[in-house]
């Protein structure tokens, strides 16, 4: 048990206590207590709000359950100091040994240090990336890519069962403009001068060898074949070929979806009818005629009687059509239907969505909250775009895709690890620039540079003490001087990092922490620099160089482990 969620338990105790003994009412709700560092560490170690949040329900002044849970927390051997301040809030000071403690189970728990169950029993559905397969990904795919695995990693690690999804729009107009865009590069392959690629169609090169392919297999049978002959084929086999290039490009960052999902087959199996029906059977779909446009009326604007969802009972601003005039689907029609689908295997479901979807947020959580009557969490993270830049100024990259920079030229100019972090680095609906200069740079202003080499460095020290050749000696954390069990007390706050990132669908904070570890490290390994008694390697006691180097080690425990729930590498050398 780590040291913060010891302390819920203690105060858990504490709480029971004073239940038993009729100085607190029984059955009150704990949900809200926290158990933090105080935001001022002068103030103390660990703090709770336990008598902030308890004292309105149980009817009893703040600070005189404040003072009642002081006299229970300070009565445990490892508070030195339990003190109230404001109007409720208790602050501990922990003996150091408690500190040592932390720091030997860091040790033994390894990569799990700050892995928890706190998911254990729930399915939660991860839908990231779901780009159109019309093409490569290219930039504006990449951050919600980075955002959604880092997630589903983080989700994974707290206890959950995740399904990593990509849901494949491969049933919309998009794709009847691939075909016909393979079905032009078809006939090039087979010799003809098609000139320039028409407006309307994909110019990429990316489709030359899926046509070649074809006119390999097929000949110049489809060439002056009626559009209905060869639609269909052309339209499976790019899909399936861009769907390919997506795999790949995906796993140049590492990524990897266990679950794809097709649109077209999803409305094949007639899941939207199926969806239509029991909303029907629910009233929460009906035949409707929507208000006319706001404003100029268009002139080939007219009143068409369409199946409706009621969103407006929950919370949207219109009732919203599942179909269009002609009986097909609407794209919020196959999307809900989508999400009935997804809602049967999990218990909660995420969506990694880019910012221009925003307008649409409202409308889906609606339905989903209708169709799972409101037994199933469902969250839309918004991810905003990204500005490419080199040394602060636009950046234009060479196209090989054809109008757009790809998620593999990114990854190939600055590396698989530099292009994660970097994507984590800021909040997901912030703007954010990527400057290609900067995310390479070898400078602490670099947060991939500055971690990454704080972890390598501590690679290094086992090393060197190797080539000093000073005798293996056994650590003795009691050694450890106030500024180095400083030290402990931000690596002890990995584990309530962790499970707070995961509450709040946010993996940046990880990236946030990581910046401060290594940190907080490079001014440790710093004062040697000045001082040679502070460096960590002291050639003439081998006792203080192994409790350094333990102290080190432990450090790059956490280091290793938020790289790795960020899908980041954690270096042994940096050249």
């Amino acid at each position: 048990m780590t040291l913060f969620s010891r302390f819920s338990a203690h105060i858990g105790t504490a709480l029971d206590a004073l239940v038993a003994r009729g100085a607190l009412p029984d059955g009150l709700d704990r949900s809200s207590i926290s158990v933090e560092p105080p935001r001022d560490p002068s103030h103390g170690d660990v703090a709770t709000n336990a008598a902030m949040v308890l004292a309105k329900p149980a009817g009893m002044n703040p600070r005189a359950l404040a003072d009642l849970l002081v006299a229970e927390l300070g009565a445990l051997d490892e508070v030195t100091e339990a003190s109230v301040a404001g109007p409720g809030f208790i602050n501990l000071r922990l003996a150091d040994d408690s500190w040592r403690a932390e720091l030997a189970l860091i040790h033994a728990s390894g990569d799990d240090y700050g892995r928890s169950a706190t998911g254990k029993g729930r399915t939660v559905n991860v839908e990231y990336v779901s780009a159109n397969p019309t093409g490569p990904m290219h930039v504006g795919h990449c951050r919600g890519a980075v955002v959604g695995d880092a997630l589903a990693a983080l989700l994974e690690y707290v206890g959950h069962d995740v399904i990593r999804e990509y849901y494949v729009n491969d049933a919309g107009a998009q794709v009847d403009v691939l075909a016909r865009s393979v079905h032009l590069r078809y006939r090039e392959a087979l010799g003809e001068d098609v000139g320039a690629v028409p407006e309307g169609l994909y110019p990429g090169d990316y489709l030359i060898p899926v046509a070649q392919k074809l006119a390999a297999e097929y000949g110049d049978r489809f060439v002056g074949a009626s559009e209905s002959a060869w639609l269909g084929l052309f339209r499976a086999e790019a899909v399936s070929a861009m769907m390919d290039m997506i795999r790949a490009d995906l796993a140049k960052l590492g990524i990897h979806h266990n679950l794809f999902s097709s649109e077209a087959e999803l409305q094949a199996a007639g899941k939207p009818a199926d969806a239509e029906k029991w909303l029907r059977d629910h009233d929460l779909v009906y035949d409707g005629v929507l208000e006319a446009p706001k404003g100029e009326t268009p002139e080939d604007w007219e009143p068409v009687e369409l199946p409706l969802f009621r969103s407006t009972r929950f919370g949207d601003d219109q009732d919203r059509p599942i179909k269009k005039s002609d009986g097909s689907w609407t794209y919020f029609g196959a999307d809900l239907a989508y999400h009935f689908q997804k809602a049967e295997t999990a218990d909660e479901l995420i969506d990694i969505w880019g910012a221009d979807h925003a307008g649409t947020v409202k409308r889906i959580k609606a339905a989903v909250a209708a169709m799972t009557e409101g037994r199933k969490k469902f969250d839309v993270k918004l991810v905003q775009m990204v500005r490419l830049l080199k040394n602060g100024e636009p950046f234009k990259m060479s196209k090989r895709a054809g109008n757009f920079v790809t998620l593999a030229d990114i990854v190939d100019e600055v590396g698989k690890d530099a292009v994660r972090f970097t994507m984590l680095t800021r909040k997901a609906d912030a703007q954010m620039d990527f400057d290609f200069a900067k995310v390479v740079e070898a400078s602490r202003d670099n947060p991939v540079f500055y971690v990454q080499y704080a972890h390598a460095r501590i690679a290094s020290l086992k090393r060197k003490v190797a080539e000093a050749g000073i005798a293996a000696a056994q650590p003795n954390p009691a050694r450890l001087d106030e500024q180095e069990l400083g030290l402990v007390k931000l690596l002890a706050q990995y584990p309530r990092i962790v499970e707070s990132a995961a509450a709040a669908r946010e993996p940046h904070r990880i990236a946030f922490y990581l910046g401060d570890v290594a940190a907080a490290f490079h001014a440790w390994w710093n004062m040697g620099n000045d001082r040679p008694e502070a460096r960590v390697i002291i050639a003439d006691d081998a006792e203080l160089t192994a409790t350094r180097l333990y102290l080190a080690d432990g450090i790059g425990q956490v280091i290793r482990g938020g790289l790795h729930l960020m899908g980041v590498e954690a270096l042994e050398e940096m050249h």
